[in-house]
């Protein structure tokens, strides 16, 4: 929706709490008669989005921490996923069935690189920015979850495979991927939250008639009808600069 920074968002409100501070100062000579730009309303509306900027940050470091410990979780999946062929080669298998384990190996190494991109970016003020999307990054952490589904199922199918190494045993792949799935899980759900909570920050800040940027161009307007173009005070709040949003 939006191309402002998370930085962006935030000196917005700054000054959106300036230019309430000099329509006190203007005591009773500030006295308008929409509702919405009354000292009352002003107030409300910057505590809502105070309040919506608090939640954005809240949700961004809930969404690292969940990043994070996912990708403890799948850091090794390449080495592992070598291992397992190393060790599935001194089976007796038959040769087709190596064949198809090789298979799922390729993949699990083809989607190291792009997956590993997910925790790379940082923000002003926070760990990392999440991103607007995670349908690639987590599409492809669910695949390698899948494709170690895959080559364990095989593992599992070949009596030969009998591995003395606790980590190479089915039963212990299993569980990885058992927390591999559920982090996949809590990752999807902690970014609902925060694309939530992104969504009121925006129908806060830059709502039609009722955000914060639409409120502040009527303050302008108000205190240059009350004040005049050339009048100090007008002076005073249109020094005060709240940027709107631009679409893509």
């Amino acid at each position: 929706m939006a191309t402002t920074s998370e930085t962006g968002h935030a000196v917005n409100v700054k000054n959106f709490f300036n230019l309430v501070n000099f329509c006190k100062g203007f005591g009773t000579q500030y006295q308008p008669s929409k509702v919405s730009i009354q000292i009352p309303a002003l107030e409300n509306t910057y505590q809502q989005a105070r309040e919506a900027i608090d939640e954005i940050i809240r949700q961004t470091t809930a969404y690292n921490t969940v990043i994070n410990e996912r990708a403890l979780l799948f850091k090794d999946n390449r080495t592992l996923s070598t291992r397992l062929i190393n060790a599935f080669e001194m089976t007796d298998a038959p040769d087709a069935t190596k064949k198809d384990v090789k298979g799922f190996n390729r993949k699990l190494q083809g989607k190291r690189a792009s997956a590993i991109k997910e925790t790379n970016s940082t923000v002003e003020g926070l760990n990392a920015e999440a991103p607007k999307t995670i349908s690639s990054s987590q599409t492809s952490f669910n695949q390698q979850v899948e494709h170690l589904k895959a080559l364990v199922t095989v593992l599992e199918s070949e009596p030969s495979y009998v591995p003395n190494e606790v980590d190479l045993k089915v039963s212990t792949l299993k569980s990885l991927i058992s927390q591999q799935d559920s982090a996949n899980e809590q990752v999807a759900i902690v970014y609902t939250a925060l694309s939530n909570a992104r969504l009121k920050r925006d129908r806060v800040l830059y709502g039609e008639e009722t955000g914060l940027y639409n409120i502040s161009l009527d303050i302008k307007k108000y205190v240059k009808a009350v004040f005049g173009a050339s009048s100090p005070e007008y002076k005073q709040v249109t020094g005060v600069s709240i940027t709107g949003v631009k679409k893509k």
